[in-house]
């Protein structure tokens, strides 16, 4: 059974990541590398960046909360200068938006899925439109990894597992949807990933 649909993060996916902004920022700041990002693992489903995500606590109450995690463990970003930068620099890759409207073209369908927080900054792009649905972590209450999400956005596109692509930059969200049977690919760059999946749909998504 072939493809019929395509699965897309956003955020170092279809938008510039936010890891090499919080990357940058950390060095900048004097803050060991990868620091947040341990935080994020350490707090586990219960800190204040996955309560964000599902959309449990809003922007004033997640920068307090968080702060006080990081300042726990020994730094203090300032959270709220952080999402400050990562919404300044997460513009649209032009390569991925050319890619999804040739899906589109080719009447394949396409979603997005993305753990994001409210009033993040994303609908400013107006990427919409291009998606036939768009799944955010802080409407629906799931985050990846939890396999519910990929059932719901599988559910919301009316495709087996098999029948779904998943572009993900981060390796542990693409852990549980490999293991559903989706066909699965880490982004480091978007030529890379448009390759990978153009040769998987046997498209020429590079044009």
């Amino acid at each position: 059974m072939g493809l019929k649909a395509v699965i897309f993060d956003l955020g170092g996916v279809v938008l510039a990541s936010p890891l090499h902004t919080i990357a940058r920022y950390e060095l900048e700041k004097g803050i060991p590398e990868g620091f947040l990002n341990r935080v994020v693992r350490e707090t586990g489903p219960d800190g204040a960046w996955s309560r964000h995500e599902r959309g449990e606590i809003d922007m004033e109450t997640f920068c307090s909360d968080f702060d006080l995690e990081c300042e726990q463990r020994g730094h203090l970003l300032p959270t709220k200068a952080v999402m400050e930068a990562i919404a300044a620099s997460s513009g649209p890759r032009p390569e991925m938006i050319e890619a999804l409207e040739r899906l589109r073209s080719a009447a394949l369908k396409t979603a997005a899925l993305t753990n994001n927080w409210k009033s993040d900054g994303q609908d400013r792009y107006r990427l919409r439109p291009l998606f036939d649905h768009y799944v955010e972590s802080s409407v629906v209450g799931l985050r990846k990894p939890d396999p519910a999400i990929y059932q719901h956005v599988l559910g919301a596109l009316a495709v087996t597992a098999s029948e779904a692509a998943f572009l993900d930059d981060i390796g542990g969200n693409l852990k549980p949807a490999r293991a559903m049977g989706m066909t699965t690919i880490k982004v480091v760059d978007a030529p890379q990933a448009l390759g990978e999946l153009g040769e998987a749909l046997g498209l020429d998504l590079l044009g």
